[in-house]
């Protein structure tokens, strides 16, 4: 993968770690990496197995390793395990506390529900980015993006999920400002409500949570996975040469700023 002049360019070949990569968002991001041709590491707490099956079955190079993110040993294996590829191009910080959340007006969450999902959501992405810090900085190259929420913009949801994407776009802009001078980039998504999985599971119906997101939505349908895409292969690759510290909202114009 390489940057001409800020012109869109191929990332055949690029190394990409996704971590929360088995599942929902992260597995579509990996399917998106391994069509454009990457050598794509499936980092997650559960089985990588069925991802990493699938994605071979496209033609991609892809390796799957089990990490938690919240612990610095499990997460420098990761970076161990992704360097067998020689590099690393592309870190997609995905892992986080979502569907499993415990939900509760703010009066009414618990301290300790408050902290784990802190723990994985910031933390977890702090430790990923402090780890590829290195290889990223002896390439001279590196773009790292990370995956936030459209709930920060409108403070709507349960209060840990919301403060600790918040919390993100915070890491992002410092990441961005202390790794600019290395060649590495660090930009962040806000994703609307998306029709996952896992908010399916949340709201116990597809059609209900269809209707809700529609009715909000200018563009006037719901958000599917694909419709991240996009942006997150933008950021990846040099086409976003010269972007860096910037947050890019990707909801259909639910909240716009």
């Amino acid at each position: 993968m390489g940057y001409a002049g800020g012109q869109a360019t191929d990332l055949n070949g690029a190394v990409v770690v996704v971590t929360g990569g088995g599942k929902n968002l992260g597995l579509e991001y990996c399917r998106a990496f391994a069509r454009q041709g990457c050598q794509v590491v499936v980092a997650d707490i559960a089985d990588t197995a069925p991802a990493v099956e699938e994605l071979t079955s496209l033609g991609a190079r892809a390796v799957g390793v089990r990490v938690d993110v919240t612990d610095e040993a499990s997460v420098a294996e990761m970076i161990s395990a992704a360097m067998t590829f020689g590099r690393i191009d592309v870190l997609v910080n995905n892992a986080a506390l979502y569907g499993d959340l415990v939900r509760a007006p703010l009066a009414e969450l618990g301290r300790d529900a408050f902290e784990q999902t802190m723990t994985v959501n910031v933390t977890g992405t702090f430790l990923c980015t402090k780890a590829v810090w290195p290889v990223m900085r002896s390439q001279g190259a590196g773009s790292i993006i990370n995956i936030s929420s459209g709930t920060f913009w409108v403070g709507q949801g349960s209060a840990h999920y919301v403060a600790s994407k918040g919390a993100v776009i915070g890491l992002t802009r410092v990441a961005a400002r202390e790794g600019g001078p290395f060649g590495i980039r660090c930009n962040a998504i806000t994703p609307g409500f998306t029709m996952s999985q896992a908010s399916i599971d949340v709201m116990g119906s597809a059609t209900e949570l269809a209707d809700r997101i529609t009715a909000a939505t200018p563009l006037g349908r719901a958000e599917q996975p694909a419709d991240l895409v996009g942006t997150v292969l933008f950021l990846a690759s040099g086409a976003s040469a010269f972007m860096t510290g910037q947050t890019l909202n990707v909801d259909g114009g639910w909240y716009m700023h």
